[in-house]
C-alpha cells in the first residue's frame, strides 16, 4: 500500500477526522486477515485496501473533489469497498436503495447530479440505460457477479464492466490519500424513504461518520475477532456507518446477497459470525425459520427500524442471542440511542426483561442525550405517560439536507433536529418509542399508540406480525384496525385476538377490525409500508 503524499501532512496534535484511516490502520495491522468473505471470495484487509486505492485513482481522475458518485447494488464487496474508495477520491458516495421504481432511482441520480454510476450486473439488466435519462450521468460501470447468476456483460455506449474500469488504474501515476483537508467534507448523500413526498438527501460529514463508526464499534462490542453478517442493506444509511466500524475494528465482513433464513443460518454456523443488524423482521425470520436452534458462539443482533416485539426478543434468547435495540433515523447517521442494559434486570421476569429491552433507551456514547418535548419544545415530565416529540442533537446529526435549505431549518428549529417521533420519557431517562405523528391514532381526544397495540397483538402465540393503522370513524374521529399475519400450523379469530388484546389493554385502544393477511409489505429497511395498508382500507370501504 503506497505512502499518502498529495496532502499536505496537518499539524502535530491536529488530524482531521475520517472513517478512511480505518481501512489504512487495520491493513497495516491486519493485512493478511480476511477482510470480506462473499461465497468463494476472500479479500485480506492488504488486497482491500489495494483495491480501494486502485478503484479511488480511476475515480480521482474523472470527477472534481466533492461530486458525487452513486452506487446501486446489494450488499456485494464492491459497494462495501465503495465506501472507502469514493471518499479517498475525493467523492461523495450516494448509495441508492436498489429496491426503487426506475423513476424514483432516476431522480435521486437527477437530484444529487451523480457523474458516474455502479451499477449491479443484475439492476443494470432490469433498470435498462439509466444514463439516457439521467443527463448528468457522464460513466456507467456494471460490476458482474457470476458466481451468483449474474454474468454481466451485455454493455451499451458509455458502459464499462468493473473489471476493465478498474485495470485503467495500472495507467495512472499519481496517488490518492488517505488523508482529508476538511473532516466537515461531506462523505455521502442517503437519501430518505420518500413515503411522504421526494425523497431529502441527507449529508454526512468524515467527521460524523468517524465518530458514529466508533460509537458502533463500542456499542456492538466488535472486535478483531468479531465475524460481521451483512443482513442490514448498505444502502440504508450507510449500513449505519457499519462499513466503517466493522473495518475500524479489523473484523470480518461476510457479504450476503440476499437475506433468506437457509444462508443466514448456514453462515451463523459455518463463518461463526458474531454479529449481524437488521430491522425486527430480520430477528423474526431468524426465530421463526425452522433451521433456528441454539447457537454454539455468543450472537449479537442490533435491531432498529421498528419497536422489536417483546415477544420476538424472548424467543431469540431462548436461542441463546443477544438483542441490543438501538433508535435512529437517516438524519442522524443511523442509531442515535441504544437500551442499555442494567444489571438490575437480571431479577426481573423474562417478560418484564424484554419489555424494557424494547424501550429505545438513552443517546449513545457518541451521542448527546435525547430529549422528548410538548408543542412549545419543553421537555415532557418524565412519566412514562405524557407523549411528545423526541429531538436529538450532537456530532452524529446530519450536516444538512443536500439542495434543500428550506427543510433543514424545519428541521433543525430550535437548535435541535425534529424527529417527528412521538415518545415518552421513563423516570429512568430512557425513551420509549409511541409512535411517527403521522401514525398516532387519535380516538375520541385520546391518542392510541399503535406500537403499544401492535405489541399487545402480538404477544398472542399464534400471531406472526402485526400492523396496526387507524382508520376514520364518524363517531370517535378515528378507531385502530389492525392487519394480521399468523404463524404456520396457527390459527386464531378476531374475537379471540380482540379478548386477548382487551386483557391487556383499555378497552378504547383495542381494534375494532382484525383483517388477516397472508404477509406485509415492508420497505427495503424492513419497516412495514403502512401506506398500503390505508390504500386496503379505502378499497374494503369503496366496495
Amino acid at each position: 500500500m503506497s505512502t499518502p503524499l498529495s496532502l499536505p501532512l496537518p499539524s502535530a496534535n491536529d488530524e482531521p477526522l475520517t472513517p478512511l484511516r480505518f481501512l489504512q490502520r487495520s491493513a497495516e495491522v491486519f493485512p493478511d486477515k480476511a477482510a470480506v468473505v462473499y461465497g468463494g471470495r476472500t479479500r485480506t484487509y492488504r488486497e482491500f485496501a489495494d483495491e480501494a486505492e486502485r478503484l479511488a485513482k480511476v475515480l480521482a481522475a474523472l470527477i472534481e473533489p466533492g461530486d458525487r458518485i452513486a452506487y446501486l447494488s446489494p450488499n456485494t464487496p464492491e459497494l462495501l469497498l465503495g465506501h472507502f474508495a469514493v471518499p479517498l477520491a475525493g467523492g461523495v458516495l450516494v448509495a441508492i436503495n436498489a429496491r426503487l421504481s426506475r423513476a424514483e432511482i432516476e431522480y435521486i441520480l437527477g437530484h444529487s447530479g451523480a457523474r458516474i454510476l455502479v451499477i449491479d450486473a443484475e439492476l443494470l439488466a432490469v433498470l435498462g440505460d439509466l444514463g439516457a435519462t439521467v443527463p448528468t450521468i457522464e460513466q456507467i460501470v456494471e460490476v458482474a457477479d457470476p458466481e451468483f447468476g449474474q454474468p454481466g456483460g451485455a454493455l451499451r455506449a458509455g458502459q464499462v464492466g468493473y473489471d476493465e474500469f478498474l485495470a485503467r488504474a495500472d495507467g495512472i501515476d499519481e496517488e490518492v490519500s488517505w488523508h482529508v483537508a476538511d473532516e466537515r467534507a461531506p462523505i455521502s448523500i442517503n437519501y430518505t424513504s420518500g413515503t411522504t413526498g421526494r425523497p431529502k438527501g441527507v449529508v454526512y460529514t468524515h467527521r460524523g461518520a468517524y465518530l458514529n463508526a466508533l460509537g458502533e464499534v463500542f456499542h456492538q462490542q466488535l472486535t478483531s475477532s468479531s465475524v460481521y453478517l451483512w443482513t442490514l442493506p448498505m444502502f440504508h444509511c450507510n449500513g449505519w456507518c457499519t462499513p466503517w466500524a466493522v473495518t475500524a475494528a479489523g473484523a470480518t465482513h461476510v457479504a450476503l446477497r440476499a437475506v433468506r433464513p437457509e444462508p443466514v443460518w448456514q453462515f451463523i454456523d459455518t463463518q461463526g459470525v458474531t454479529h449481524l443488524c437488521g430491522a425486527p423482521t430480520v430477528c423474526t425470520i431468524l426465530a421463526e425459520s425452522p433451521l433456528a436452534h441454539v447457537v454454539e458462539r455468543p450472537l449479537r443482533i442490533t435491531t432498529a427500524g421498528a419497536p422489536p416485539s417483546p415477544t420476538t426478543i424472548a424467543a431469540l434468547q431462548d436461542l441463546g442471542i443477544g438483542v441490543v435495540h438501538v433508535y435512529g433515523l437517516t438524519e442522524v447517521y443511523g442509531p442515535f440511542t441504544i437500551c442499555e442494559y442494567q444489571p438490575a434486570w437480571d431479577d426481573v421476569s423474562p417478560q418484564e426483561r424484554a419489555r424494557l429491552l424494547a424501550r429505545q433507551g438513552v443517546g449513545m456514547v457518541q451521542a448527546e442525550s435525547a430529549r422528548v418535548v410538548d408543542a412549545d419544545g419543553d421537555d415532557v415530565p418524565a412519566d412514562g405517560v405524557t407523549i411528545g416529540e423526541i429531538v436529538l442533537r450532537g456530532n452524529n446529526v446530519m450536516k444538512e439536507y443536500f439542495r434543500d435549505r428550506r427543510a433543514t431549518a424545519e428541521a433543525f428549529r430550535g437548535g435541535w433536529f425534529h424527529t417527528g417521533d412521538l415518545g415518552v420519557m421513563h423516570p429512568d431517562r430512557y425513551i420509549e418509542l409511541k409512535d411517527r405523528a403521522k401514525d398516532i391514532v387519535i380516538s375520541g381526544g385520546e391518542n392510541i399508540s399503535t406500537v403499544e397495540v401492535e405489541q399487545a397483538v402480538m404477544s398472542h402465540e399464534a400471531v406472526l406480525e402485526v400492523a396496526v393503522i387507524g382508520r376514520p370513524d364518524h363517531r370517535w374521529g378515528e378507531r385502530p384496525v389492525a392487519f394480521v399475519v399468523l404463524r404456520d400450523g396457527h390459527e386464531v379469530t378476531a374475537a379471540e385476538l380482540r379478548i386477548h388484546t382487551r386483557s391487556l389493554l383499555a378497552a378504547f385502544k383495542v381494534p375494532d377490525d382484525y383483517i388477516f393477511l397472508p404477509e406485509l409489505a415492508h420497505t427495503a429497511t424492513g419497516k412495514v409500508q403502512k401506506f398500503d395498508l390505508r390504500a386496503r382500507l379505502g378499497e374494503v370501504a369503496a366496495v
